[in-house]
């Protein structure tokens, strides 16, 4: 099983003149320990579950191109890109350029944007959510194009392009990983079974509800004719490693049971992950024993 850390939170002691030295601190740890992938949210203001909507918040992809910038080996991407929020074709020009400054470490995590007073407050059009479903196949449809050979135009109902064209092309081939973020059964999960290379789903829903959303995006897998296996399938959870809270025994219990159901990259968050001591925990005590799942 891959391990990944998600920072969605930069409210620390000294922000905003803290924030670059702590990030670095946080990605540099995280690299060195032994973490497959960084993430971060895809988000302008904060959200709700997570702090105050006034509290600190990066813009994703200029975040990234630091990360890559400051770390080595570790796979970068947004949990998740807010399909709304960027034309198509441009997000996958910055995700291409991702890819290339770091060395072929960038994944494209992609969802249908759900944060509706953050588009409205920036002035970012908010369609109702069947258009947005209707953006996100047509983003997916354009990413592919655009990391193949066909440098044609796409003409879709939302999205029209008269070239395809994408020079340079991602070192990563024959692309990217295109992750897609959601649990809903008819639409998000048909979506990952057609066209991505890797789903996450939320870890609080359960084991139970974790299993269940897995045998859906099987049957549209068989409906597709498209391999099951090809799919990674991933979680976002928290973990808080912390006297009275969480132990690495437990963490690693945690992992056990994803696993036993078929997840294969358990990605986690943690609240105090900017004492650094947690994630040297999970490098030291965690991490050897999941890869073993």
């Amino acid at each position: 099983m891959k391990i990944g850390l998600q920072v969605p939170r930069f409210t620390w002691p000294g922000a905003p003149a803290s924030i670059q030295d702590t990030l670095a601190e946080i990605a540099a740890t995280a690299d060195d320990v032994g973490f497959d992938s960084l993430w971060v949210m895809d988000h302008y203001f904060q959200i709700r579950g997570v702090g105050d909507v006034e509290e600190p918040m990066l813009e994703g992809y200029t975040t990234l191109g630091y990360l890559a910038g400051i770390t080595d080996r570790i796979q970068l991407g947004t949990l998740v890109t807010g399909v709304i929020y960027r034309e198509p074709a441009l997000l996958v020009k910055e995700v291409t350029t991702l890819d290339v400054l770091s060395g072929g470490r960038a994944t494209l995590g992609i969802g249908a944007a759900w944060f509706e007073r953050e588009a409205v407050g920036l002035g970012v059009r908010f369609p109702p959510i069947a258009e947005r479903f209707e953006r996100l196949e047509e983003a997916l449809q354009i990413a592919h194009q655009m990391w193949s050979d066909d440098d044609g135009p796409y003409q879709g109902e939302h999205y029209q392009l008269a070239e395809t064209l994408c020079r340079p092309q991602p070192l990563q081939r024959p692309h990217p990983p295109i992750l897609i973020g959601g649990m809903g059964e008819g639409k998000t999960l048909r979506m990952v079974a057609q066209y991505a290379d890797a789903c996450n789903l939320f870890a609080r829903a359960g084991i139970d509800v974790l299993e269940h959303k897995l045998q859906v995006l099987a049957d549209h897998c068989r409906a597709l004719g498209r391999a099951y296996d090809e799919i990674e399938k991933t979680t976002l959870g928290t973990v808080h490693l912390a006297e009275g809270e969480m132990s690495p025994d437990q963490v690693v219990d945690l992992c056990g049971s994803l696993a036993e159901i078929g997840i294969d990259h358990a990605i986690f968050n943690m609240p105090n992950v900017r004492e650094i001591k947690p994630l040297e925990t999970f490098g030291q005590a965690i991490l050897p024993q999941v890869a073993e799942l």
